[in-house]
């Protein structure tokens, strides 16, 4: 009877020290959103589990506060740290605010890195770009072209405000770049300040001013669905075109329209892959994220981590009649 019961008894042992393991194994990554309820972030995490299903032995943990607001995030971050999480990836609600609680998880062996919308060097290894901005003028250019015959002809900017930082940058890459699509003319370009209804105003006065443009470019998510609203509502779909960065969710009425033919943005399902790919490769310590390095992000590549921990994780990706409806339910 003796010998039964510490045989049970060191059976049950080995037991709880195999699960025990099985559960210390089990790598948990926290993605961190801006705000739950978000279609954007909503489709991220699906990329994230996506990525964890691929890898085997991750778990993750969709998070965030109800609003965007610094505080809320803060709120989550000290709960995962309480949670002994092993990485935690954020898209930041303030780039500041959340440093030192981001410095306390790092502090107590959590792998930490931001995507999306960036957090301070201080506050993390790596910061993960949806894009970059060579990539993105690039991107704008290529676009103009394919509504173009033979990518030949006028093009207009129609961006948000003229102090606006990211829209200035990819105009400026933009005017860079156009000596790679020779065929191309920049003829303008014009403010919409970020507004329907100035945007939309803009847009019916490049096509009434400016008859030989056949292209308006407009990098902002605002003035590209104004525009496409302006070339519908003047009878011109088919003579002039409008494209640009934007949501499918709202962009599915001008691509069927005919005012689009395509249209790019970052795919936050790739997002959501390839910081959750990150952020397991810093756990497992097979990747460092020190500017110089790369670190692998499965069907997504390999990502070089540049100058300040900055990573581009691929040009936009572009949306038309063959994959807006897919998208358009998602964000």
């Amino acid at each position: 009877m003796k010998m039964t019961r510490r045989f049970l008894g060191a059976a049950a042992i080995a037991f709880v020290s195999a699960t025990g393991m099985a559960q210390a194994a089990e790598v948990k990554i926290a993605l961190v959103v801006k705000s739950l309820g978000n279609g954007f972030f909503e489709a991220a995490n699906k990329g994230a589990e996506e990525a964890a299903k691929e890898i085997g032995g991750v778990k993750i943990i969709y998070t965030g506060p109800t609003s965007t607001t610094a505080e809320g995030q803060i709120e989550v971050i000290n709960s995962l740290i309480a949670q002994g999480v092993d990485a935690i990836a954020i898209s930041a609600n303030d780039p500041d605010a959340v440093v030192p609680a981001l410095k306390k998880a790092a502090q107590r062996g959590i792998k930490v890195i931001s995507w999306d919308s960036g957090v301070a060097p201080a506050g993390r290894i790596l910061h993960l770009n949806p894009s970059s901005n060579e990539l993105i003028g690039k991107m704008c250019l290529k676009l103009a072209a394919d509504h173009l015959p033979d990518g030949k002809g006028d093009f207009a900017i129609l961006s948000a405000t003229t102090t606006s930082t990211n829209q200035n940058i990819w105009i400026e890459e933009m005017k860079k770049q156009l000596k790679d699509f020779p065929g191309l003319n920049l003829v303008t370009t014009v403010y919409g300040d970020d507004l329907a209804d100035k945007s939309y105003r803009e847009a019916n006065g490049l096509l009434t001013s400016k008859p030989n443009v056949k292209v308006i470019v407009a990098p902002t998510t605002v003035g590209v669905l104004a525009a496409s609203q302006a070339v519908k509502d003047a009878g011109k779909i088919g003579q002039v075109y409008v494209t640009g960065l934007g949501l499918p969710s709202e962009m599915a009425g001008a691509i069927k329209s005919g005012a689009t033919k395509e249209f790019a943005i970052w795919n936050p399902i790739d997002l959501g892959y390839s910081a959750t790919q990150i952020a397991y490769h810093l756990v497992k310590g097979d990747a460092t994220g020190k500017p110089g390095t790369s670190v692998p992000a499965g069907r997504m590549g390999s990502i070089k981590v540049g100058e300040g921990g900055e990573a581009a994780m691929a040009e936009p990706f572009v949306y038309d009649a063959k994959n807006i409806d897919q998208f358009s339910k998602i964000f």
